[in-house]
């Protein structure tokens, strides 16, 4: 008792010290240009700010640190790719920006993997540089002349919403508001402002006029067109069998809502994108990861903000290229989204054309609700209809719940194998987490996740893997915006993955952000060795030279040594199934004491077809 006593007393004195020691910080009795910037993060209401540090923002850097008071607090992190990276994943999950900032020249050029992929992903992230200063008079030799450009964001213009460089102090205020609405309207994507050195450390001599406080952030996002609207309902009505596809369509969490009601009112079986999540996995009405189940004699497809539909529509031959539709070629199409907005002049990401017989631009999370309540204002009172919908949602049941049976005992087969298959390691770690509250940060293990587990909560998922060497950063964003919410979040982390950002492991247990990951180790780069395969079959080469520049072998990488040399909780590697699950439990008892926690586990290298994108 008297120890605790002692220990609660020092606790005590520690705080109030600190309390002291930040009541007593040292304020300037000037006011810097800087400081307007910082007056503006705070009125926009953003919660935290990643960045790498760098001298041409030091006038930024000292106003948040002294004139904000830390407030929101800063994240270092160990690259500028991954400070936009965390941005990204906490909007995927929020709906809510964060302020990345990066280093002039040199950190901008680190960035752009980061900008592209929120770009691509369709993730507001508030992107703050710098440069010069411009006024060459005031450059120190070499340094500040090779960090800085003419016309810096052009380096990332064609894979950002806006950029700009105020020149004066008075268009700072005027375009981060612009900035921010631009970033947040429909479709949504990363800016850049950049911030002249020499302008932030520059001492305020005037007043400068603020955005109003109560005036709208954002506009109102687009409606559809009412006409488009209504020859939609009326295609749908008469459709003998719809399908939905959702990509973007549950960008706020409460877009589920609206896809699950639109779903269930029109009696349509859904493919979810999963870009966000869009709909239970384990609902009725969900085929999705399946197309001959989802399209059989569809003859009606819904596309709700979907980025590229022949994807999801279509069953690709990996190895001549070609694409077949899964979807009978008579069948009638409804586009809503902003398919042509905000494309890039540079990337194709926009990919191949569609003819949609209905297209309208629109908000999905407008369009939706309005499109249910007319189609439940026509079906009311229609007793044939009511049944017709009835018989199909019943048929659509049967394929869901045989689809899920199928998936599970294939992920049963070779259950002793050793490394264990990707199924077994989904179902033993399933096992451990479906009675917690839990969150899967970005990977699905091709998949294997979403067929074997119960997606039943719109904040379960925050989204889809993307490409190599982006999964550690926007999970860490991911765990950042579930931290003090006692979620468990689960990162299914590729090996490939991390080796390209192992440095930001030490980010969370620096900034003490629970999580649990569990590798996802083939020991390889397999994706891209399976299409090697590929290519030597169809060449007839040979097959078993084609991890020569794939494997990631001899050295093994130790990825458990790697996280405990960071701050992290960490044991592995595991190839036995049978020693999973215990390995999975004591991880959790961390995470639950607020660290994070790495299990490695070793898979089976995938077969065929299954593993390639």
């Amino acid at each position: 008792m008297f120890i605790r006593a002692v220990l609660l007393l020092i606790d005590v004195n520690t705080i109030q010290a600190m309390g002291n020691k930040m009541s007593q910080i040292k304020k300037s009795n000037k006011k810097y240009q800087s400081d307007v910037i910082v007056d503006l993060i705070k009125q926009f209401g953003f919660e935290h700010i990643t960045l790498n540090p760098g001298a041409s923002y030091r006038g930024l850097h000292d106003s948040l640190v002294n004139y904000g008071e830390n407030s929101p607090p800063m994240m270092l992190c160990t690259h500028e790719k991954i400070a936009v990276q965390m941005a990204h994943g906490y909007a995927r999950h929020t709906g809510k920006p964060m302020v990345a900032i990066v280093h002039n020249l040199v950190g901008l050029l680190h960035a752009p993997m980061g900008v592209y992929y929120a770009y691509l992903d369709r993730a507001p992230v508030f992107i703050i540089g710098a440069t010069g200063p411009i006024d060459e008079t005031k450059r120190r030799p070499f340094i500040d002349w090779i960090h800085s450009a003419n016309v810096q964001g052009q380096v990332i213009r064609d894979y950002v919403k806006w950029d700009a460089q105020p020149v004066t102090v008075d268009y700072i205020p005027d375009s981060f508001a612009r900035a921010y609405s631009v970033m947040m309207t429909g479709r949504q994507g990363p800016i850049y402002m950049c911030y002249d050195a020499g302008l932030q450390e520059a001492e305020l001599d005037h007043d400068i006029s603020m955005p109003p406080e109560n005036s709208p952030r954002v506009p109102a996002q687009a409606a559809p067109d009412p006409v488009a609207l209504d020859k939609a309902v009326d295609m749908l009505i008469n459709s003998v069998r719809p399908a939905i596809v959702a990509d973007f369509a549950a960008r706020p969490p409460y877009g589920w809502d609206h896809v699950i009601d639109l779903a269930e009112t029109l009696g349509a079986s859904v493919w979810d994108v999963n870009s966000r999540l869009n709909f239970p996995s384990t609902h009725p009405l969900n085929l999705s990861m399946d197309q001959e189940a989802c399209y059989e004699d569809v003859d009606t497809v819904l596309l709700l903000d979907v980025a590229d539909f022949e994807k999801h529509t279509h069953v690709r031959d990996i190895s001549t290229r070609t694409v077949k539709p899964s979807v009978n070629a008579d069948a009638k199409w409804i586009d809503i989204g902003w398919t042509d907005q905000e494309i890039s002049k540079w990337s194709m990401d926009y990919s191949r054309t569609l003819y949609p017989d209905v297209r309208m631009t629109a908000d999905v999370i407008t369009a939706v609700p309005m499109l249910t309540n007319l189609l439940k204002a026509r079906i009311a009172n229609n007793q044939e209809l009511i049944k017709k919908i009835a018989s199909r949602s019943e048929i659509i049941k049967v394929k869901h719940e045989n689809l899920r049976a199928k998936w599970r005992k294939e992920a049963e087969e070779e259950w002793d194998s050793q490394p264990m298959t990707v199924g077994r390691l989904a179902l033993e770690i399933w096992d451990v987490i479906k009675d917690e509250d839990w969150v899967l940060t970005a990977g699905t293990m091709h998949d294997t996740a979403r067929r074997l587990w119960d997606f039943d909560r719109p904040y379960r998922h925050a989204g889809r893997e993307l490409g190599t060497g982006t999964q550690i950063g926007t999970s860490l964003g991911v765990a950042l915006a579930n931290k003090g919410t006692g979620r468990l979040c689960i990162n299914l982390q590729p090996d490939g993955d991390l080796m390209f950002d192992a440095g930001a492991l030490w980010m969370a247990a620096k900034y003490e952000i629970p999580m649990l990951i569990v590798m996802y180790n083939n020991r390889a780069y397999y994706n891209d060795w399976n299409h090697q395969i590929v290519i030597a079959n169809n060449r007839g080469t040979d097959p078993s030279r084609a991890h020569i520049g794939m494997d990631l072998l001899d050295p093994d990488p130790d990825f458990a040594g790697l996280a405990r040399a960071q701050g992290w909780w960490a044991e592995g590697p595991i190839e036995n199934g049978d020693d999973v699950k215990s390995a999975i439990k004591r991880a959790i008892e961390q995470v639950k004491k607020g660290n994070p926690a790495l299990v490695d586990t070793i898979c089976r290298r995938g077969k065929g077809k299954e593993m390639l994108t």
